[in-house]
């Protein structure tokens, strides 16, 4: 973590599941100046102050994305970025469209200006698996902020600033996994809902995902979509390792939800290139400023990633195993 010896960061969101990992990890493992928690709970910032033992190299920022003025004040003498702020229930975004465009959509571009204005060096925005062919609003909204973060580095490369994209599966861990809604219906009775049987998911440690987030830093040049190769888990045999005992019932799929999940598209696959054997790349479309291509391997003709037709796979053993080392994120 080099990049970020003697720098200062502002993690928007930074009191999410996510945002507060990413902060541990920074204070841990890195010589961090300053880590700026940018979110509206000030409930979990206070939670976050006491769990981090008012930490001298926190700082932080009531607001919220959609006050870019705010933002613009939050970013003073920052050098780097993490968008991880986002409305992200699916049922939510479909009852309350106009609130998701307002905080995914518009607080995007809020977080981008605002980065430009105070020259911040590189920004990463934090995407989903939802946003590659979405069916619902929040992949909708996802999509459109992926593209607004791509398409930033056209105009803000005389600043100083670069943008990249970073976009995942579901992460295990998470407050808005289904793992700890299996568990406490476990707790409380004998039968699991499943909406499809046939139902699979990308999977993704919290630390993992907090570790790629953060190489990104150093590989990122501006201009890029990276996607982890990551495996994936039939729904059921995450209900069964999780409470073998219990009856899985099907309940229907929900409005806006996908049977199988995908992070590159068929349409994306001819500008997706594999570098390090573990990270795809999607390159942009459109590239008005000096971009610099990754060097890695073209993926084959026809190349999609999606969660059912994925080569690597969590078995239920794996999965018991990936629970019992990752219980405590």
């Amino acid at each position: 973590m080099k990049i970020f010896n003697g720098a200062s960061i502002l993690i928007t969101g930074g009191t999410g599941s996510i945002g507060s990992y990413l902060t541990s990890e920074l204070l841990k493992n890195s010589k961090i100046k300053k880590i700026a928690v940018y979110s509206r709970d000030e409930l979990k910032q206070h939670d976050l102050r006491v769990k981090f033992k008012n930490n001298d190299r926190l700082r932080w920022f009531l607001g919220d994305v959609r006050d870019q003025s705010r933002l613009t004040r939050a970013l003073n003498g920052i050098d780097f970025v993490i968008h991880a702020a986002a409305l992200k229930q699916v049922d939510s975004g479909e009852y309350n469209p106009m609130e998701f465009i307002k905080t995914n959509v518009i607080g995007s571009q809020n977080v981008i200006e605002a980065s430009i204005d105070a020259k911040v060096r590189k920004v990463i925005s934090l995407s989903t698996d939802k946003a590659s062919s979405p069916i619902n609003l929040y992949g909708a909204t996802k999509l459109t902020s992926d593209k607004l973060f791509i398409a930033a580095n056209n105009y803000s490369q005389g600043f100083g600033t670069s943008f990249a994209v970073v976009r995942y599966g579901n992460v295990m861990g998470s407050r808005g996994s289904v793992v700890p809604h299996f568990q406490q219906l476990a707790n409380n009775g004998k039968t699991l809902p499943i909406t499809d049987f046939r139902m699979t998911r990308f999977w993704i440690s919290i630390s993992m995902a907090s570790k790629f987030i953060l190489d990104s830093f150093t590989l990122m040049r501006g201009g890029e979509l990276y996607v982890p190769k990551i495996p994936s888990m039939k729904i059921v045999d995450l209900a069964r390792a999780i409470s073998p005992n219990s009856e899985l019932v099907e309940t229907g799929i929900r409005p806006g939800e996908k049977i199988h999940e995908e992070m590159i598209s068929l349409e994306d696959g001819p500008r997706t290139v594999l570098i390090e054997k573990n990270r795809y790349v999607i390159l942009p479309i459109v590239t008005e400023w000096n971009y610099i291509e990754p060097l890695g391997e073209k993926v084959p003709p026809g190349f999609m990633y999606r969660s059912d037709t994925n080569t690597e796979w969590l078995s239920e053993f794996e999965l018991n195993q990936f629970l019992n080392l990752n219980r405590d994120e």
